[in-house]
């Protein structure tokens, strides 16, 4: 059929229709102007047009009156109008579609980049919480395993010393006593054996000591009565002091060797007796008047984290075994508590109480599975063992000793693993007691004081002995000999 011709008015409509359907809803009022131009062409031969097939149109008398021509102009024109009005409405509409699609897909990657930071952040603070809890895992079996060496370190140096080790004493130096008419209730020396503090009433006096000599270089002024307890850091220059006046006292030395209280912890309501430092130097134990054990842990500063009320009188003794996880506490109260913490940052709780026949004063943790005690007025030292079956310590002999009559608490038991020595004051006596290899305990040396005010301590090597005593009221460095 030709392009041109045989077009019925309804033909015509129908094939605009075909051609522009889908946007003609959108773009009606771009269609009046066509529209308008649509029919006033129309109306022009519709009287003309009567014919109803291509034929009959070829064939009519009226042909020759229409000017196809001018037809096939305005037609052309038509088209031509009907396609420069129509580009521009359909590019306007695919370019808002495409533009509306863009957006839509914008929208859509920025909901799922949204969904899958969420999803990527979520996951990393489960992998974080994972990894904080594995490192924790971690640093437990690290420490554990660190606990376990030490241990077999100790263990070790013990065993070899046990083997080698030959009888000794200890031998006074004449030269490095000095006079101290202040009472000397607590001594104690530094890591490596260069400085020397003694409590002297409620002062703390601070020497040199250089090859057994003692110069005096400070006097701390801060207690307000009897310091009872001093304890030095070992991989810090501090030390700590407990005092009559119920305060403890963490010490520290500025670059001119000079010291100078850090910190003062209060808490307890009456005396500090007894005190013990762990190896990490992040918790402190104190046993006071007050019937109560309280621990003291390290933040920013020094707080008391917990207390134990178990004894129902004063508190004599303290020590911490080789593992750091285990107490033991005797008292004026004739008991014995074994306190224990099951992992890091874990309370300590009391897992056994042994009842004995005497005021406990001193007590002391040979290994993990070992402590010794010290009671009133008696002529032997008694030693308690863990059973591996239940885990609970039971008495299982007894240390033969002298002792004489004894009133104070002070002067706290010591082990000193290097030399596998047990010091202990007992009464008028300090007892120098070494542990040989098959476990047996034998008292080498039984130093008279005749007075049982007697106070001190060993250096951590066992090298040095040194005391203050009443009778005396000196200062004594004694030094290990071995025979």
């Amino acid at each position: 059929m030709n392009k041109y011709l045989g077009f019925t008015n309804q033909d015509y409509q129908r094939q605009i229709e075909e051609c522009f359907q889908g946007v003609q809803n959108q773009i009606e009022s771009s269609f009046n102007n066509i529209d308008a131009y649509l029919d006033s062409l129309l109306n022009e031969t519709s009287d003309s047009l009567n014919v109803q097939d291509q034929k009959s149109l070829e064939n009519s008398q009226y042909t020759s009156q229409i000017n196809w021509p001018q037809f096939k102009l305005n037609d052309a024109k038509f088209v031509s109008q009907l396609s420069q009005d129509i580009q521009p409405i359909i590019k306007t509409k695919i370019n808002n579609q495409l533009l509306l699609k863009e957006q839509q897909l914008q929208i859509n990657i920025s909901q799922k980049c949204e969904q899958q930071i969420r999803d990527i952040q979520k996951s990393m603070e489960q992998k974080l919480i994972d990894k904080e809890i594995l490192l924790e895992q971690k640093n437990k079996e690290i420490e554990c395993l660190n606990s376990k060496l030490n241990i077999k370190e100790q263990q070790t140096i013990q065993s070899t010393h046990s083997i080698n080790l030959k009888p000794f004493n200890y031998q006074i130096i004449q030269q490095s006593s000095i006079s101290q008419n202040d009472w000397c209730y607590a001594i104690a020396f530094d890591n490596d054996c260069s400085t020397l503090v003694a409590g002297c009433e409620s002062q703390i006096k601070v020497y040199e000591f250089k090859q057994g000599i003692i110069k005096e270089i400070q006097t701390l002024n801060e207690h307000q009565s009897r310091v009872f307890t001093l304890n030095f850091m070992k991989k810090s220059k501090q030390f700590i002091s407990g005092s009559v006046d119920k305060s403890i006292r963490i010490w520290k030395q500025n670059q001119n060797y000079l010291w100078s209280s850090l910190q003062i912890l209060n808490g307890h309501n009456g005396v500090i007796s007894c005190l013990v430092l762990n190896i990490n130097e992040d918790l402190i134990i104190s046993g006071s008047h007050d019937n109560t054990i309280k621990f003291w842990i390290k933040k920013n500063e020094w707080l008391c984290q917990q207390t134990i009320t178990d004894h129902s009188d004063s508190v004599y003794g303290l020590s911490l075994n080789q593992q750091q996880n285990r107490i033991v506490s005797c008292g004026d109260d004739k008991l014995i508590l074994i306190i224990e913490n099951q992992g890091q940052n874990t309370e300590w709780k009391v897992i056994q109480k042994i009842n004995i026949n005497n005021y406990g004063l001193r007590v002391c943790f040979i290994d993990n599975n070992m402590f010794t005690l010290s009671q009133y007025n008696q002529e032997y030292i008694s030693v308690f063992e863990m059973n591996n079956i239940n885990k609970q310590f039971t008495k299982t002999r007894d240390i033969t000793i002298k002792c004489g009559s004894d009133c104070n608490c002070l002067f706290p038991q010591q082990y000193i693993n290097q030399k596998c020595i047990l010091l202990s004051k007992n009464g008028e006596y300090v007892n120098l007691i070494r542990k040989k290899q098959n476990g047996e305990f034998l008292t080498e040396q039984s130093i008279h004081f005749a007075t049982y005010s007697i106070f001190g301590g060993m250096s951590e090597d066992g090298q040095y002995l040194i005391t203050w005593d009443k009778q005396s009221c000196q200062i004594q460095i004694r030094k290990y000999h071995e025979l």
